[in-house]
């Protein structure tokens, strides 16, 4: 019988396209049937779901649905919701979560697939703009990858910029594998004040100044803080409040997806035609790991990808809506 367990249990052992295809139009009919926002979206749009035989016949929710309506599979109550930072006129979106430990699954599953075991990481995450509200999923998991990491230093940083200025330099002279995590503002305030040579130090940005500065290409950004920080890339994760999984990338703006995830493009001025590849359009995100909301989510953002699937972020359909993290213009 196919039910939400069903999909818990195959979801994170997705080892080849085949499989994925066939978790997605699994899922796909699935929450057709169960998630009454995305059952009566496809009702309006006239899609017979017995006919989607295809994992690119299966039309995408507009993210803005989860600012408006409860995005749920099935009836639940909600053990935690997370909630963006909100835009320019207050709304915010929420994500209902009926199951936590499905989120903790992908990202430790994805971290350990693109960076190895936390517990082996000295974590230092820079969010003052997430420490400063409540309901962020990405304070979420920094503070999870914290708690599991086995060094002392691992921590939450606001404005402490003298203390990690020194918990960096030691690292450095321990020779220790450093992740520094953080909003784009905030590395752009720590190094207007302290340069560090730091070549083995892994930077990760998340994107967005949150209001604080204007907003810059993705390469000014990048060349500042490689100056800044000694290190030779930037990385970057690509995620957001609606989604329970992020792509990563290790330099150069180019993210890969974990195997339960995948981007596709749609042609700007007509959502249900996908692009080629190499050709910029609009965001699609097929992440399996929603098992509980939606796992089939238009975005606003635009992209490109690439032969090898791995895709760039260019920027965003409106600009006056910045998502703080997932966005750096290009």
């Amino acid at each position: 019988m196919v039910n939400k367990q069903y999909f818990k249990d195959r979801v994170f052992g997705i080892q080849t396209q085949e499989e994925f295809e066939q978790l997605a139009l699994e899922l796909f009919r699935f929450q057709a049937e169960n998630n009454t926002v995305y059952k009566e979206y496809l009702s309006y749009l006239k899609i017979d779901t017995s006919q989607v035989d295809s994992v690119s016949e299966i039309p995408f929710l507009p993210i803005s649905f989860f600012k408006t309506h409860q995005i749920k599979t099935g009836v639940f109550d909600s053990a935690i919701s997370f909630s963006s930072s909100g835009t320019g006129d207050g709304t915010t979106s929420k994500h209902a979560i009926a199951d936590i430990s499905v989120y903790e699954n992908s990202f430790n599953t994805a971290f350990g697939q693109f960076y190895g075991n936390a517990k082996d990481w000295c974590i230092l995450a820079l969010l003052p703009s997430y420490l400063e509200r409540q309901g962020s999923s990405l304070i979420y998991m920094a503070e999870a990858l914290i708690q599991q990491s086995d060094d002392v230093d691992s921590n939450f940083y606001l404005n402490q910029w003298d203390e990690l200025y020194a918990v960096l330099q030691k690292k450095k002279g321990e020779g220790k594998k450093t992740l520094l995590l953080g909003v784009s503002f905030g590395l752009l305030d720590f190094v207007e004040r302290y340069q560090i040579s730091f070549d083995d130090l892994t930077v990760m940005e998340t994107g967005g100044m949150k209001g604080r500065r204007k907003e810059m290409i993705r390469t000014d950004l990048h060349a500042i803080l490689k100056q800044g920080f000694g290190v030779k890339n930037i990385h970057s994760e690509y995620g957001m409040t609606e989604l329970l999984s992020q792509g990563y990338s290790k330099g150069e703006g180019r993210f890969n997806c974990p195997p339960w995830m995948q981007i596709v493009t749609r042609q700007t001025d007509d959502p249900f035609s996908a692009t080629r590849k190499g050709k910029t359009g609009g965001i699609n995100v097929i992440d399996l790991a929603n098992i509980d909301s939606c796992a089939f989510i238009e975005t606003k953002d635009l992209g490109r990808i690439y032969e090898d699937g791995s895709f760039e972020v260019m920027g965003r359909f409106d600009n006056s809506d910045i998502r703080g993290c997932n966005l750096m213009v290009i």
